[in-house]
């Protein structure tokens, strides 16, 4: 290997080997769980963030985990992954088993894992962003210097409740990050079929709040942007509006067979010219940070992780029958004949 120009690199050698694993096992887990949904192993619906691993990387390394708070929609195996949460318990919860981080009775939309501050995986579009803003008003109240992110996608943005907790987290100036996940496509409607405005930033200007759009595609770009942007809520506890440009690559959801009923392979095939894990190894080859071969190696091993996972998932045990009125909000019971 040619010797590292480690001077002009904007990341430490080993984060970007850490941050390059991080990607290529998302989009491995998310494969197999495309794989679980189609084998009829994963009940419910199901919602991947394949094309979209920049974003989540991006943000999700800039935060302090563990001690900040991430709340998020239905799209939501990369955030749990990410802040940590076991992968075997993830995919056994997208498969309905026991072992699953909601004891198998969630599904992919409502992963949850609150010893490492995150709140979920919300099946509401937009429903879910009121309970981030409400999670900064509790940090704020405890004088704590905490940090929200507050995921949602482009179409959840025309909801009449995000712009009541945008209100709300202006009047309070909540530390609340609101990043809009736009991915260009409300499940099958275009961005400008579905916004009067395009340019859904825009949406904090009524409210006074700092709003800005930034690249989603590029990780090193993202993670410069979030740092800063983490950095000034978390020192002015404020929000923030910021619309993240992504795409990805597959369906809006495991059912979405995405044959041009809203958009082309052409199209798709265009957009992969920025596949944030391609545009991630043209910098690792040009700054001589890893080989070819090494990145085909990492690639293998994070298949072969994602695989492994997968299996056992497959292999716990589903929820007994008798649990499915335990950790509910109900008067029903079997003995009522409810």
């Amino acid at each position: 290997m040619a010797k590292q120009a480690t001077s002009n690199l904007l990341e430490s050698p080993a984060d970007l080997e850490k941050f390059y694993r991080d990607m290529h096992f998302i989009r491995h887990f998310e494969r197999y769980c495309e794989r679980a949904y189609r084998q009829g192993k994963a009940g419910g619906y199901l919602h991947v963030y394949i094309g979209m691993e920049a974003l989540a990387v991006g943000w999700m390394t800039r935060i302090k985990v563990g001690y900040d708070y991430v709340i998020t929609a239905y799209r939501d195996h990369a955030h749990a992954l990410l802040l940590g949460s076991d992968p075997v318990a993830c995919m056994a919860e997208i498969m309905g088993r026991q072992g699953g981080l909601s004891r198998g009775k969630g599904g992919s939309m409502h992963l949850y894992d609150i010893p490492r501050g995150f709140y979920g995986g919300w099946g509401i579009v937009g429903g879910h962003t009121p309970l981030g803003a409400g999670l900064a008003l509790a940090a704020k109240y405890r004088k704590e210097k905490r940090v929200v992110l507050n995921f949602l996608g482009d179409g959840a943005s025309n909801a009449g409740v995000f712009f009541e907790a945008l209100n709300m987290a202006a009047l309070y100036e909540l530390p609340c990050i609101f990043i809009i996940e736009n991915n260009e496509f409300a499940m099958g409607t275009r961005l400008e079929y579905h916004a009067a405005d395009t340019e859904l930033h825009k949406r904090g200007f009524p409210f006074g709040m700092k709003h800005e759009r930034v690249d989603g595609m590029d990780l090193l770009q993202v993670r410069q942007d979030a740092k800063r942007i983490v950095d000034w809520v978390r020192e002015n506890q404020k929000p923030y509006l910021v619309e993240v440009m992504s795409y990805r690559f597959s369906g809006h959801g495991a059912a979405d067979n995405d044959q041009g009923l809203y958009r082309s392979k052409e199209e798709i095939e265009e957009a992969k010219n920025r596949d944030p894990i391609h545009l991630l190894e043209k910098y690792l080859r040009e700054h001589n940070v890893m080989t070819d071969e090494k990145m085909e190696a990492i690639e293998q091993e994070t298949e072969e992780a994602a695989a492994r996972v997968f299996e056992a998932a497959d292999d716990s045990p589903h929820p007994d029958p008798t649990e499915v009125y335990d950790h509910v909000y109900t008067d029903m019971s079997p003995e009522a004949g409810h």
